[in-house]
């Protein structure tokens, strides 16, 4: 526990600004390099929790890493190098305002909505009769708004286009993009025996045209079901085996917390935080086909600042 990595306050040649996101530092450099350390926090229903979790950042990091990779042919991405197991250096891009959320199946918020009687999501219209995770006939994209603090919001397409977010143009080439990242995703993941049930991308924009940034088809950007025993689940209507950081949702939701105001997070013990790391680690594993190999985390500041350093030289 004491290895594990939640803040950051390095000075770097050349720095211009940082930002400390929920689970990312962000720390740029001029005015074209971002240097992103994926930190071992962990956040859920938009609340950083008090502990860390050991080699989350570099599960994150190395899936994501991988993914872009994996993924180049269809756009161009923000992904220069990772000079650490925890860091991606990058292009620094204009963000547009908004997260493509793309879900194959009906499951988690979805799902929570629809059997609160909701039958259309950001302006889709969603068949009736539909049971938890299903499969929709379609992948369907919900978007939400991308926001500085507090929760992000579902909006529809037409509302993006009409409040000038994103053009009609730039936005139906982002659709395109997504549909085309899912099937990839979709592909990989069922190579490996899962099935990538939804996820979310986002782009920016350098010099006129449009990139991928930020982190891919990792357990906090994605879901992820086993796809043996699936089927047989659903029609029990028992509950799915996942990969993703649902896990900890659940949990936190079972111990009363759900982010609202007066609920108090329930104690992380060393225990509790170490199943949490190992079901991190069992996902890379799965979804990447290689052995995770631990990074020496004996001084993990000093590992990160040196091989940043280095780079960057």
């Amino acid at each position: 526990m004491k290895n594990t990595l939640v803040t950051t306050h390095f000075k770097f040649p050349g720095q211009t600004a940082v930002y400390h996101g929920k689970v990312r530092d962000v720390y740029s450099i001029g005015k074209d390099t971002l240097v992103m350390i994926a930190t071992d926090r962990i956040s859920a229903f938009d609340v950083i929790l008090p502990q860390g979790i050991p080699y989350k950042g570099q599960v994150l990091n190395q899936i994501a890493a991988q993914f872009l990779d994996a993924t180049a042919d269809i756009l161009p991405n923000w992904k220069l190098a990772t000079p650490d197991p925890m860091v991606t250096v990058g292009l620094r891009c204009e963000p547009f305002k908004v997260e493509m959320v793309i879900r194959g199946y009906l499951t988690g918020s979805a799902w929570r909505e629809y059997k609160a009687g909701a039958r259309t999501l950001c302006g889709i219209a969603l068949p009736e009769g539909m049971r938890e995770n299903e499969k929709f006939p379609s992948p369907v994209i919900t978007p939400t708004t991308k926001a500085d603090e507090g929760h992000d919001e579902n909006i529809s397409k037409e509302e993006i286009i009409a409040q000038g977010l994103v053009s009609r143009e730039d936005y139906e080439q982002l659709e395109r993009y997504t549909y085309a990242l899912f099937q990839r995703g979709t592909e990989i993941a069922a190579s490996k025996g899962l099935i990538l049930v939804d996820t979310k991308y986002e782009f920016g924009k350098k010099d006129g045209k449009i990139y991928l940034i930020d982190e891919i088809h990792t357990p906090d950007s994605s879901r992820y079901f086993y796809q043996e025993g699936y089927q047989e689940r659903f029609e029990k209507g028992e509950e799915q085996k996942q990969l993703s950081k649902e896990f900890v949702r659940k949990w936190l939701m079972d111990n009363g917390f759900q982010g609202k105001e007066g609920q108090k997070v329930p104690e992380m013990t060393p225990e509790y935080c170490e199943s949490v790391s190992e079901r991190y680690i069992e996902l890379y594993e799965k979804i990447t086909g290689k052995k995770f190999v631990k990074a020496d985390s004996t001084d993990v500041v000093g590992r990160i600042e040196k091989n940043i350093w280095n780079y960057l030289a």
